[in-house]
């Protein structure tokens, strides 16, 4: 196993430093597309719960992954990214045999949540190693002046695996039901354990890091824009098969699949400009069309309305968490970088953590579509938080530029 020392980026092509790292992130986030789609139906027809526990299951994995951000972080940094990737993966593998177990329960429902609530959390868990060492991987393999597009392209492989797993799923859900999806999630990270082996690693920090508070002091600003943006993506994830099954709309996978695509185009065409122009600028600008997608979402009277708006929730929300996370990266010294992006994106999981059973209430008290105005006026904020930063830019002396 070859190691790179951080201290020496490697100066080949971004796409080729980083594509490997896609890959492996892209099977490892196969396990959460898969579910995407059908476990609110599961938990709701299946298990026979309303939509404030379809919020709850929904939200643990993100309430976990906040817990574990500091963890994830602090490893990655001291024990090697690639590490943390493959603590990763065994944990996921771990989560698909807790969602095979609550199957074993199905005759009483609140054991069997229970057990699903248990693996969620390990997943939560999971994906916290795996994005976190992943991003602070390649921000190591990778020049300074592209961590906007390390960020995004890691990213964007993780919706790629949303954009494939989320028909594939509804098709497994179709045919063999919720143990498909409990296999497919136990067996899928072992696949990309073999992967790793061909991957350089990157030595860990020799230097004194900074400790997880003054991790926080640094990057809130940006942390608070990243959770508010994100509320749009969590009402998608959660609640817009739901929205498609109540209103007698067919193939609510599909929903997700246009959100992906749009969401990895936008990466694959723009992920430059957070470098180039400033993130705070781009977020502006992202945050306000994601607003605009959920508020088509709430007035769609007909399936292809909501189309558009899960699309451009996913072009809005596409630059919204590298546009903020440039702002955070540049906030800190190069040997915290895990340890920065855990903390950043800590915000994301909290605000998924909250906002999921909260729009979940709402929804219960409301019409379903209720939900998602709220979610645009939520996200609306994250422009505010933008341009906060735009008019009041901050950057460590000696971080990348």
């Amino acid at each position: 196993m070859s190691i790179t020392a951080v201290q020496e980026p490697v100066s080949s092509g971004i796409t080729t430093t980083l594509l490997p790292i896609m890959g492996v992130v892209f099977v490892a986030f196969l396990v959460i597309g898969v579910a995407m789609p059908v476990l609110p139906l599961h938990v709701h027809d299946g298990l026979g719960f309303g939509t404030f526990v379809v919020g709850l299951v929904a939200g643990s994995q993100f309430a976990a992954s906040l817990v574990s951000r500091p963890w994830a972080g602090h490893f990655s940094d001291a024990r090697g990214a690639k590490r943390g990737v493959v603590a990763g993966l065994l944990a996921a593998a771990a989560a698909g045999l807790l969602y095979l177990m609550s199957l074993g329960f199905s005759g009483s429902p609140l054991m069997s949540v229970a057990i699903l609530l248990a693996g969620r959390a390990l997943l939560g868990g999971a994906e916290s190693f795996i994005i976190t060492a992943a991003v602070s991987w390649g921000l190591a393999l990778a020049h300074s002046r592209n961590t906007g597009r390390v960020i995004a392209w890691v990213g964007s492989a993780m919706f790629a695996a949303f954009a494939i797993g989320a028909p594939a799923g509804s098709a497994l859900y179709a045919a063999y039901g919720f143990a498909a999806i409990s296999l497919a999630t136990a067996l899928a990270p072992l696949v990309a354990l073999p992967l790793l082996a061909l991957l350089p690693a990157v030595a860990p920090a020799k230097h004194a890091r900074a400790s997880f508070v003054e991790i926080i002091g640094a990057v809130w600003v940006p942390g608070l824009g990243s959770a508010l943006g994100s509320v749009g993506f969590g009402a998608v994830t959660t609640f817009v098969a739901l929205l498609f099954a109540t209103r007698g709309w067919a193939n609510g996978w599909s929903a997700y699949t246009a959100y992906a695509v749009a969401f990895i185009l936008a990466r694959v065409f723009f992920s430059h400009l957070a470098d180039k122009i400033g993130g705070a600028k781009v977020a502006l600008v992202c945050a306000a069309i994601e607003a605009v997608g959920q508020a088509l979402i709430w007035l769609a009277v007909r399936p292809e309305v909501a189309l558009a708006g899960a699309a451009l929730t996913g072009l809005g929300f596409s630059l919204v968490y590298p546009g903020f996370g440039v702002e955070a990266v540049r906030r800190v010294a190069p040997q915290s970088r895990g340890l920065a992006m855990g903390a950043y994106t800590a915000f994301l999981d909290l605000a998924q953590g909250l906002a999921s059973p909260a729009l979940g209430l709402i929804a219960a008290g409301a019409r379903l579509n209720a939900l998602f105005l709220v979610s645009s006026a939520t996200v609306l904020c994250a422009s505010l938080v933008a341009w906060w930063l735009v008019a009041n830019p901050s950057t460590l002396e000696g971080s990348p530029q």
